[in-house]
């Protein structure tokens, strides 16, 4: 049976850090923001898999867009405003201005990465493809550009838009060592 949006939020609801930071972020006023990556897919797994829903979700990836200053000391400000914002919730947070990762992936991850112009951009190059889902912070609306048929049935399939093998098969063990039941597919 296919997953619906409103099914996908419904089940993303039942951990309750999801539906604290979706009280807590919108009146932080963050561009852009979204509420991204395994808090969500990882929610939807643990429900089919009958675990509690945050279960094995190591963060809760909070991305926002802001290109009117890239520097690092910017971003920090914003973490740390967010930081305090969300108290003991922000032990588990990763925030991040998808206008600046550009400048520091390279270095990182040894591999270029273009500037991107929208934070969704951000969400497009994740290196499995049912993984790419964000919910706006301020309007609620999904953006889940594969759908939720993979991530319903726990496929992994490369990106075709952010080709990595060495890292897919490294997220794939991980993932796998979490869910067992998921499968990777070519």
């Amino acid at each position: 049976m296919p997953i619906t949006t409103s099914d996908f939020v419904a089940h993303v609801l039942e951990n309750e850090i999801n539906r604290e930071l979706l009280v807590r972020l919108p009146p932080l006023k963050l561009p852009q923001c979204v509420l991204t990556a395994g808090c969500l897919f990882q929610t939807l797994w643990n429900y089919r898999s009958g675990r509690s829903p945050n279960w094995g979700v190591k963060d809760y990836d909070i991305f926002y867009f802001d290109d009117r200053d890239l520097s690092w000391e910017a971003e920090d400000d914003v973490i740390q405003t967010v930081k305090q914002a969300l108290g003991s919730l922000s032990d588990r947070m990763e925030i991040r201005n998808q206008a600046r990762v550009h400048l520091w992936y390279p270095e990182k991850f040894g591999k270029p990465y273009p500037p991107l112009k929208r934070v969704e951009e951000g969400i497009d190059r994740y290196l499995i493809s049912c993984t790419r889902v964000g919910i706006r912070v301020d309007d609620g609306s999904v953006y889940a550009p594969d759908g939720f048929d993979d991530m319903w049935n726990g496929v992994l399939r490369v990106n075709p838009a952010n080709v990595q093998p060495d890292l897919f098969k490294r997220k794939c063990v991980d993932f796998l060592a979490r869910w067992p039941w998921l499968s990777i597919s070519d």
